[in-house]
């Protein structure tokens, strides 16, 4: 299973495979078409609780990945987060973010599941 993690502002690469946006809002300043976007499941980000509680530096990386398995673990996640895991058994799946450091968000997080 080939799931990777990218910043939405990088330039799409063949092996990317199906490209899923996993942020809640559109990037600043990216055009639809430049991002080459494939799926974008909304309901499988933080909740905004949740993103304003990491970002106040209130919490730990680790807590926050706790609570966004938990939130991941919800009813209304479990039939987007089937359909992401059937893409990646089909081939490559990148998650795509425009946070600074993805191997510090929420993307890892789901990434690191997709992988399980």
């Amino acid at each position: 299973m080939n799931v990777r993690v990218r910043r939405v502002y990088e330039p799409p690469e063949p092996d990317d495979g199906v490209r899923v946006l996993v942020d809640r809002l559109w990037p600043r300043g990216l055009a639809k078409d430049a991002a080459r976007v494939d799926e974008w499941p909304k309901a499988l980000t933080p909740s905004a609780e949740l993103r304003r509680w990491y970002h106040t530096g209130e919490g730990s990386y680790e807590e926050f990945a706790r609570r966004y398995e938990a939130e991941l673990a919800a009813p209304e996640a479990a039939e987007p987060l089937d359909r992401l895991r059937a893409l990646t058994d089909e081939g490559a799946v990148t998650l795509l973010t425009s946070v600074k450091t993805p191997e510090r968000s929420h993307a890892s997080v789901l990434a690191r599941l997709l992988r399980a």
